[in-house]
C-alpha cells in the first residue's frame, strides 16, 4: 500500500522526498509578455519545500500558442532568467519542479494573440460562447510546433528544473489534435484513431529524444491528459484507454489525469464498475507511474486515491492552506485550514487569475468573515 510519506524514484533517475505534487493552476500573474513577476514567484515559493514536486501552470512554447493574458512564456530564449528563477524558487528544501508547457490552439482568441488567428488542428471553433474559428495547421506548421516544444524543454533543461510536463489535457492543442471534434483531418494526421494518435506520438518521442540527447541527469518527462469530452463527436473513454495503453510503452516518466473529483466516472455506460482513475490505472498495469488528482482535501482522500495511483497532485487545498502537504505528512488534519476569506488573499499571495478561479470552481471554501 502506497502511503504519501513513501519516496519515489522515476525510471530516468529523480527521486521525490514524498508522494505529493502541487497540481498545476493557472495562475495569470505572469507579466503581458510572458515575464514571470515577483508575485508569482512569490506564491509558487509560499507552496514549495514541502511537497515532493510543484507542477507550475502552463507555459506556451510558442506567441500563436497563447491562451490567456498573464500566462507564462518559453517559447524564447528571453525568458531564461525568469524561467530559472522560477525553478530555484520551487526548488526549496528538496521540491522537485516541474515545468508544465503546452500550446493553446483554438482555446484562445485573437485579442489575446494582437491580431492573429488561433490555430488548430482543423477550422473547427470550439463549443464555449464566443468561440473563435481557428485557422488549419498546414503539415510544416505541425513540425514546427513539435520543434518549438522540444526547444520549450531544452530551455527548461537550462533553467535547471527537474522535467517538463506535456499538457495534452483540458481541450488545448495536443488534446485537439486527438479529438474527433477538433481534428477533421483527411491525412496522415487526423481520421482514425490510430492517426488522431500521430500527433502526439511524435511529439513525445521526440521531446524524450531530446532529454535523453542533452546529456541531463534525472531530468523527468510526464504527459498530462483528460479522460473523456462531451463534445459530439468527441473523446470518449474507449479512446483514452487506447491512448494510456500507448503511452505506457513510450518511455515517459509518468501519466498525469486531469480530474475535477478522482472518484468521478465515466459517462460511458460501458465503463461504471468503478472510477476513470481505477480504470485508467488497471489498463495502465504499472508500465509507468499515474499522477491522480481531483477534489483532495483530507488525508482520507490522499490514501483514497492512491489506491489507484502512484502520487497525489493537490491543487486547490494548496490554494487555501499552503502547509497542507506537511500537516497531512504528520497526521495533523485538524490544523489544515478549510476556507478562505478576501482578508486573507495578500497573505496567501492569490492574485487576480487564482482568486477569479477559486471563486468559479470553489465558491463553498470562500469565506467573507475575517
Amino acid at each position: 500500500m502506497r502511503n504519501v510519506t513513501d519516496k519515489a524514484t522515476f525510471k530516468r533517475g529523480l527521486q521525490l522526498k514524498n508522494r505529493i505534487i502541487m497540481a498545476p493552476m493557472t495562475t495569470k500573474m505572469s507579466f503581458f509578455d510572458g515575464v514571470i513577476t515577483k508575485d508569482e514567484l512569490a506564491y509558487y515559493g509560499l507552496r514549495s519545500g514541502e511537497v515532493g514536486a510543484v507542477i507550475t501552470a502552463a507555459a506556451n512554447v510558442q506567441e500563436d500558442g497563447k491562451g490567456w493574458e498573464g500566462e507564462l512564456g518559453a517559447y524564447d530564449d528571453a525568458f531564461l532568467p525568469g524561467l530559472s528563477k522560477l525553478a530555484s524558487t520551487i526548488k526549496t528544501n528538496g521540491t522537485k519542479a516541474i515545468l508544465q508547457i503546452f500550446h493553446a490552439g483554438r482555446m484562445t482568441d485573437d485579442s489575446v494573440l494582437r491580431g492573429t488567428q488561433p490555430i488548430s488542428a482543423s477550422a473547427v471553433a470550439a463549443e464555449r460562447p464566443n468561440a473563435q474559428v481557428p485557422r488549419e495547421v498546414t503539415v510544416d506548421e505541425i513540425l514546427t510546433i513539435i520543434e518549438n516544444f522540444k526547444k520549450a524543454t531544452e530551455r527548461a533543461i537550462k533553467a535547471g528544473f527537474d522535467g517538463v510536463e506535456l499538457h495534452g489535457a483540458n481541450t488545448y492543442l495536443i488534446q485537439q489534435f486527438f479529438s474527433p471534434h477538433s481534428n477533421r483531418r483527411s491525412d496522415e494526421w487526423g481520421g482514425s484513431l490510430e492517426h488522431r494518435y500521430r500527433f502526439i506520438e511524435k511529439l513525445v518521442d521526440e521531446v524524450l529524444e531530446t532529454v535523453d540527447q542533452s546529456g541531463v541527469k534525472e531530468f523527468i518527462v510526464g504527459y498530462r491528459f483528460s479522460p473523456e469530452e462531451f463534445e459530439e463527436p468527441g473523446i470518449r473513454f474507449e479512446d483514452t484507454l487506447f491512448l494510456v495503453d500507448q503511452l505506457a510503452e513510450k518511455g515517459l516518466d509518468y501519466l498525469h489525469i486531469s480530474l475535477a473529483d478522482y472518484t468521478r466516472k465515466s459517462i460511458s455506460k460501458a465503463y461504471q464498475a468503478k472510477s476513470m482513475l481505477a480504470y485508467v490505472y488497471e489498463k495502465i498495469a504499472q508500465r509507468v507511474p499515474l499522477i491522480g488528482v481531483g477534489d483532495v482535501r483530507t488525508s482520507k482522500d490522499a490514501a483514497g486515491l492512491l489506491e489507484h495511483a502512484d502520487f497525489v497532485a493537490v491543487g486547490r487545498a494548496l490554494l487555501i492552506d499552503p502547509h497542507w502537504g506537511q500537516k497531512v505528512l504528520d497526521g495533523q488534519d485538524a490544523l489544515i485550514r478549510t476556507t478562505v476569506s478576501t482578508y486573507e488573499r495578500e497573505e496567501l499571495v492569490l492574485q487576480n487569475g487564482v482568486w477569479g478561479f477559486m471563486e468559479n470552481m470553489m465558491p463553498d471554501r470562500l469565506n467573507e468573515e475575517k
